[in-house]
């Protein structure tokens, strides 16, 4: 029996944000290069989006390559890029047809022209899609984007757009790349690895974590739904006691 026959589609997470780990190691159990598992992990960047949009996540955010990624082997690094374009390429017209927005945040100015300009195609093409939202996170790391906030905020506030009182949790929201997309409920990260890795710091203050022991290539449709399955069994209380949730008004 399929965990989705046990999913609340009434409380499903709006924005379930993917941390995409293991390819490497799939690739090397069956004694082939990084890369192998690279291409391998596209199948699974298509389930997680088909089992979003099923059950009606709004938002999902793929960490594709950091910052950090840029250090990796040259042929690593150009093999990935051009894999990114070719799998942008291949898939615009389903998720054009599927009603699916894409929106890439990181530093786009790193990327190699070929990608940027295909990255930037496809999101204007798909721009006026209403249905799942998949935020691809390139040349990306939270180190980066805040402080990049804080220049632009620094910015404002010497050229007098803002003052030093303005300064607020929501100001700063605004001035991330993820302005427009709402912090995530759930973080999914796969291979049994436990940390962050310099992704969504700010944006994940409150959102539940969870790690699955498989690697990213054998993360399949049914392995999303356990996920929200667990998400579903947990009490999100923000800071307050489970009282407070039950009962908003109790002092």
């Amino acid at each position: 029996m399929s965990c989705i026959e046990n999913i609340d589609k009434s409380r499903v997470p709006r924005h379930v944000a993917i941390i995409m780990d293991g390819n490497g190691r799939w690739a090397a159990q069956r004694g082939n290069k990084r890369t192998f598992g690279h291409k391998h992990g596209v199948k699974s960047v298509r389930s997680a989006i088909t089992a979003a949009a099923e059950i009606g996540v709004k938002y999902l955010t793929l960490y594709a390559f950091s910052t950090e990624n840029w250090n990796r082997p040259k042929y690593e690094v150009d093999a990935l890029m051009t894999l990114m374009v070719n799998v942008i390429k291949a898939e615009a017209d389903d998720l054009k047809k599927n009603n699916v927005q894409l929106k890439v945040i990181g530093d786009k100015n790193s990327l190699p022209v070929r990608v940027c300009n295909e990255v930037e195609r496809i999101e204007k093409n798909l721009k006026n899609n209403t249905g799942l939202t998949v935020v691809m996170a390139l040349s990306y790391s939270s180190h980066w984007e805040i402080i990049n906030a804080v220049k632009s905020i620094a910015a404002d506030v010497k050229k007098e757009k803002i003052s030093v009182e303005d300064i607020s949790q929501d100001l700063f929201d605004h001035y991330l790349s993820t302005a427009e997309i709402p912090n995530p409920e759930l973080l999914i990260r796969t291979s049994g690895e436990a940390r962050l890795s310099n992704f969504l710091l700010w944006q994940l203050a409150y959102t539940e974590l969870y790690f699955s022991p498989v690697l990213w290539p054998d993360f399949g449709k049914e392995e999303f739904f356990q996920a929200i399955c667990d998400y579903q069994k947990r009490e999100r209380r923000f800071g307050m006691i489970s009282e407070q949730i039950q009962k908003p008004n109790l002092k």
